[in-house]
C-alpha cells in the first residue's frame, strides 16, 4: 500500500467535516440503495485507488460511477501533487499572499489597495481609500482561502481609527477599494461580486486555456462554491454560459435560473470577453515560474479587473460545472 496515500487518508480523516459527511452519506444511500457500511468501504477503496479525498467521493458522485468513469476525475491527492509540481513552493508565494500578488500584478489592477503597514504609517492613505465612488471597502486577510477572511464594509459606518481597529481585531492586513461589477452581472446577482475563473496552463511558450467558469453569489458577499454559491461553465470562444449553475452541495439541484433574482444563468453572456482573454494571456506569462493558475476576474462597466491568481485552484469549480472528470487534460502536461 502506498505510504503517501495512507498519509493523505489520515489527513482527510483529520480535516473531515463530519456534519457534511453524514448529510452526504444519507443522500448517497437514498440514491443508490446501498448500506452505510458498503459506502464507507467503497470510500476507503476509492481514496487509495483514485487518489481522492473522502468528500470527493460524494462531490464526484462516485457511488453512481464504474471504475472507468471514476478514473477520469482529478481528486484532492492528484491535484495537490500536480500543483506542487507546476507551481513550486518557492515560486507560489506571489499567488499565496494577496499583498504580494497585488504589488506584482499591479499593471492588471485598477482598484486602490493598501496593506496595514502602510495604513499605520500614513493615515492619509486610508482616508483616500474611504472616499472611493463605491463608498465601500473590502477587508481581507492576505492569506485567506476560499472566501475566508473577507468582509465588505460601508465607509460611512467607520472612521479611519475605527476601521484600523476593526482590522486589528479581525486579523485583516489588507484593504481594497470595492469593485463595482458590470450592470448585467449586478442584475444576475447583486448580493456579491460575481467573478469569472479562468484556468491556464503554460505549455512551453504558449498559454493553454483549461476552461472558464462563472461564479455566482447566492445571498452571499463572496462567490466561492465552498460558501454555498453557484458555478456555471462558460464557452471559451464566445464567453456565453452554456450549462446550468451547480452547487458543490450534492443535496441541491442545478439552476438554469438564479434562485433569488430569477435571472437566466444559462445563456448569460460575459461582457468584455475578448478583453478578458487577452488580459489573462498576458497575466499567465507575467509570472512564468507558476505554470498552472486559476485566475479570478471581475467584470466592470469599463472592462476586466484582475482580482487574484490561485496556485491551488479548485478541482470542484473546474470539473463539477461540466459534469465530467478532466484529469486527462492535466496528465498530458506531466
Amino acid at each position: 500500500m502506498n505510504l503517501r496515500r495512507i498519509l493523505y487518508f489520515v489527513y482527510y480523516l483529520k480535516e473531515l467535516d463530519k456534519r457534511k459527511f453524514i448529510k452526504f452519506l444519507k443522500t448517497a444511500k437514498n440514491e443508490c440503495n446501498k448500506s452505510s457500511l458498503f459506502l464507507c468501504l467503497d470510500i476507503i477503496h476509492s481514496s487509495f485507488r483514485y487518489n481522492i479525498s473522502i468528500l470527493d467521493y460524494f462531490y464526484f458522485r462516485f457511488y453512481r460511477l464504474n471504475a472507468f468513469e471514476r478514473n477520469k476525475w482529478a481528486g484532492t491527492g492528484f491535484m495537490y501533487e500536480y500543483q506542487v509540481r507546476m507551481n513550486p513552493k518557492g515560486a507560489r508565494e506571489v499567488l499565496e499572499n494577496k499583498i504580494s500578488f497585488l504589488n506584482r500584478f499591479s499593471s492588471f489592477v485598477k482598484r486602490d489597495f493598501a496593506d496595514i503597514g502602510k495604513l499605520k504609517t500614513n493615515s492619509g492613505i486610508l482616508l483616500h481609500l474611504m472616499q472611493n465612488e463605491s463608498e465601500r471597502l473590502v477587508l481581507k486577510g492576505s492569506k485567506g482561502q476560499v472566501g475566508a477572511q473577507v468582509e465588505v464594509i460601508r465607509c460611512e459606518d467607520f472612521s479611519p481609527e475605527k476601521l484600523l481597529n476593526r482590522m486589528k481585531v479581525k486579523g485583516y492586513d489588507l484593504v481594497e477599494e470595492y469593485v463595482v461589477q458590470h450592470p448585467s452581472l449586478m442584475k444576475l446577482s447583486h448580493s456579491g461580486l460575481n467573478t469569472v475563473r479562468i484556468f491556464t496552463q503554460l505549455n512551453n511558450n504558449n498559454v493553454d486555456f483549461l476552461g472558464a467558469r462563472l461564479r455566482i453569489s447566492v445571498n452571499s458577499t463572496v462567490d466561492n462554491m465552498a460558501a454555498g454559491n453557484l458555478a456555471a461553465p462558460i464557452e471559451m470562444k464566445s464567453g456565453i454560459v452554456n450549462g446550468p449553475g451547480v452547487y458543490s452541495d450534492i443535496t441541491k439541484s442545478d439552476s438554469i435560473i438564479h434562485p433569488v433574482t430569477n435571472q437566466s444563468i444559462l445563456g448569460f453572456r460575459v461582457p468584455h470577453w475578448e478583453k478578458v482573454l487577452e488580459m489573462i494571456k498576458q497575466a499567465a506569462v507575467f509570472c512564468p515560474e507558476n505554470k498552472s493558475v486559476g485566475w479570478d476576474i471581475a467584470i466592470t462597466q469599463h472592462g476586466p479587473e484582475l482580482i487574484e491568481g490561485n496556485h491551488n485552484w479548485c478541482k470542484l469549480l473546474w470539473q463539477l460545472p461540466v459534469k465530467k472528470g478532466l484529469k486527462e487534460e492535466l496528465e498530458r502536461y506531466l
